[in-house]
């Protein structure tokens, strides 16, 4: 049984406190304010152990270092939004539904991962850029994950 340190403690509630996907890099500056002195070892070492535990779910997007959400974040089908200017990682909580329709005929699709691309709300105003309903054009990549299930 793995024991609870100050450095797990801290790094856990920072991954649920967040409410979004974290970096490594992330979690550790967050975590930091409650435990001064900590180091990257020491944050991917308690992330093993809590993705282990079942208290943390590593998400991946492709060609990206993973990131880490919180189990009661991860235990309900959603997305996922990627900001191209700050790359952080944002949940998305609504689902186009069912995708079978797009396989090719005699596939049978077992469960769905969508990744949405654009400028976070911050971004998008630091640039200037009006936010509107249509908004730009954001790019959509679905993959296979073992981690989502379609929905029924």
């Amino acid at each position: 049984m793995e024991r609870t340190t100050r450095q797990k403690t801290a790094i856990q509630a920072a991954i649920e406190s967040a409410q979004r996907p974290l970096s490594a890099q992330e979690i550790l500056e967050q975590a930091s304010l409650q435990v001064t002195q900590l180091g990257i070892a020491t944050v991917y070492r308690n992330l093993k152990s809590l993705v282990l535990e079942e208290k943390v779910h590593v998400v991946t997007l492709p060609g990206e270092n993973p990131r880490y959400e919180s189990n009661t974040a991860a235990n309900h089908h959603h997305h996922h939004f990627q900001c191209t200017t700050c790359q952080r990682v944002f949940d998305v909580h609504d689902c186009p539904g069912d995708l079978k329709r797009m396989a090719p005929q005699g596939f049978v699709v077992e469960r769905h991962e969508l990744t949405l691309y654009g400028r976070c709300a911050d971004c998008n105003a630091a640039a200037g850029a009006t936010a509107t309903a249509g908004g730009a054009a954001v790019a959509a990549t679905v993959h296979a994950c073992a981690s989502h299930h379609d929905p029924a």
